[in-house]
């Protein structure tokens, strides 16, 4: 690692670290209905919001009637999303003229986007309307976030709570978080990009003569916009040649904000934060990297001060941020190493440049990649399916730990909730005492709860992995055969089971196989994941503090720190090294061979 390099991930850590106590304080006093600095100017809203659809704030909910109100949240999205896409032909803001967009990925997309996943088997330019970006998928990038802070909110209250029957209310934990923390959050950020030169307009899309017209082969597609294949079920094309080039715009920058700080990723462009509309300097670059990390940063100082032991938030931070760093230098030093044939042949620098933006660089490309698969993002601004195998396995990795170090903003936290309840559950096995974490008992129910979140995703992705594989979809979908094309498809539904929406870009992912399958599995990654969070909130909120005594395990220690950490690798190993031996892990040795 070079001087340079190594001071760009440092400086990344400080910036984002200086930002979390005054972020997590502002964020605690939000979810407490405190007032803060906004109220003046946001009240309003909120009341009217509460108004308008005859919520009482005040009216505190049980773990099952948040959960249904949760689960029925997703639904009404769901519709939503779906239906958008399916009539946008006839809906306003449409300078590009899409058609519908075809129903499995119509499906798939609306899975995705109220799952916080945003996973997408489509370009957006060339298949969304300025409509279904705006009243479709970026209101969705507001609501899903938000639905994930409201659970990391309810379970803070069960675990803080006396003997209670109730968690908090949903609608007001959902309001609260969209117009106190979102909103002002996204509309700074997008002024900000928006000055530095990323796309905001809704002005009909532009036509430009190309220099120099040039021949190509253009797929064939069919009525519904499928490819056509050959006899011999290659994809059929035929002769065309360039000499207008169409460039997409839109109303980009609002939608680049909270894709970012809600931990959604996606994009408008197809390139997403590689393509120079969306992510032009080097100091949207920076703020879009922090962006991915700040609010599920912050949010481990919100749960110490809820809790009222900021220790334990900083423990919880700690955590993350070692498992952070061991795969993100890593990742660095990977594609910095490059390929030995690359010495073999004589070149002065064997540095892995494939794939990335030559503007930002190796390190800015490492510390991205890193991070959005740590904060289950997903947006991209170099492509991971060109890294070196390793330097692709380790983002592969921190996606299939179940996006815990940070993760999505409030499922990363809760989900690092849930490890360490499994943690002090084990260190109590190993002293052969009754286990407790924040003064709370753990016993049986409680960790059948942390078993089930814990481990629903691994199974997702391991499952959805196996099927297309047994149906012969995977082997179609994958642009490279053998171990590379395996890591192209364990990526992917590692990627969609945990809720990211990443991908190694030469998987094909738009076809019904995996349009349905991915679908499906977005949305029981993130239901039944919530259900058992809440319902372990319940159980947690009925019980009585327990005194601390000599047997008690600190949870706010290095000691336990260490622990958490080890369990969070050791489940992740136990479950993905199998299948990380079938992909990565083969093709790295067959590259250095």
């Amino acid at each position: 690692m070079n001087g340079h390099d190594g001071l760009q991930i440092v400086l990344f850590f400080i910036f984002l670290l200086v930002a979390v106590k005054p972020l997590g304080s502002f964020m605690a006093r939000v979810m407490e209905g405190q007032p803060t600095f906004l109220t003046p100017v946001l009240g309003w809203l909120e009341r009217f919001c509460y108004r308008l659809s005859g919520i009482n704030p005040e009216e505190s909910m049980s773990w099952k009637g948040y959960a249904v109100a949760a689960v029925v949240f997703h639904g009404i999205g769901f519709v939503a999303v779906y239906a958008i896409q399916r009539c946008q032909a006839f809906l306003p803001f449409n300078p590009a003229a899409q058609g519908p967009v075809e129903a499995t990925s119509a499906f798939n997309t609306a899975a995705s986007f109220i799952s916080n996943t945003n996973w997408q088997g489509y370009g957006g330019e060339s298949t969304m309307s300025n409509f279904t970006q705006m009243m479709a998928l970026t209101v969705q990038n507001f609501l899903s976030a938000a639905v994930g802070v409201a659970v990391l909110i309810a379970l803070i209250r069960g675990l803080r709570s006396r003997q209670a029957e109730t968690i908090g209310n949903f609608w007001a934990d959902l309001v609260r978080s969209t117009l106190y923390i979102f909103l002002p959050l996204s509309l700074l950020f997008a002024v900000v990009f928006s000055s530095q030169g990323v796309v905001q307009t809704m002005n009909p899309y532009v036509k430009a003569k190309v220099i120099q017209p040039a021949a190509y082969d253009n797929p064939v597609n069919d009525a519904s916009g499928q490819p056509v294949n050959n006899a011999d079920g290659t994809p059929k094309t035929e002769k065309a040649t360039l000499t207008e080039q169409t460039i997409a715009v839109g109303p980009v920058a609002s939608q680049i904000a909270i894709k970012q700080l809600g931990t959604n990723g996606g994009g408008f462009f197809n390139a997403n934060s590689a393509h120079p509309f969306e992510n032009p300097n080097p100091l949207t670059n920076l703020l879009s990297m922090l962006a991915l990390l700040l609010i599920p940063a912050a949010l481990c100082y919100t749960f110490g001060e809820m809790v009222k032991d900021k220790r334990q938030g900083w423990a919880l931070l700690a955590a993350m941020t070692i498992l952070l760093v061991m795969f993100m230098v890593p990742t660095y030093l990977a594609e910095h190493a490059g390929n030995p044939a690359f010495a073999k042949m004589g070149l002065s620098t064997t540095a892995n440049w494939e794939g990335k933006e030559a503007r930002l660089g190796i390190a800015n490309s490492t510390i991205w990649a890193a991070s959005t698969t740590a904060a289950s993002n997903g947006s991209v601004n170099s492509m991971h399916d060109s890294y070196t195998p390793l330097g692709g396995m380790y983002p592969m990795i921190l996606m299939q730990l179940g996006e815990v170090v940070f993760g999505g903003v409030g499922s990363g936290l809760y989900g690092m909730l849930m490890f360490a309840v499994v943690a002090v559950f084990a260190a109590g096995l190993m002293v052969g005492r009754t286990p407790e974490y924040m003064g709370k008992k753990i016993e049986a129910y409680e960790m059948k709860m942390a078993s089930i979140v814990v481990l629903i995703p691994c199974c997702l992705a391991l499952l959805g992995t196996a099927i297309p594989l047994l149906t012969g979809d995977g082997q179609t979908s994958m642009s490279n055969p053998g171990a590379h094309g395996f890591s192209q498809l364990l990526y992917a539904y590692s990627s969609m089971a945990n809720n990211n929406g990443s991908a190694f870009a030469g998987f094909s992912a738009n076809v019904p196989m995996h349009n349905l399958l991915g679908g499906a599995i977005m949305w029981i990654s993130r239901v039944w994941v919530i259900v058992p969070v809440l319902a372990l909130a319940g159980s947690l909120a009925k019980k009585k503090i327990v005194p601390v005594g000599p047997g008690t395990l600190p949870t706010h220690t290095p000691l336990f720190i260490g622990l958490l950490v080890s369990v969070v690798l050791i489940i992740g190993a136990l479950t993905f090294i199998p299948a990380l031996a079938l992909g990565p892990i083969v093709e790295q040795l067959q590259m250095g061979r």
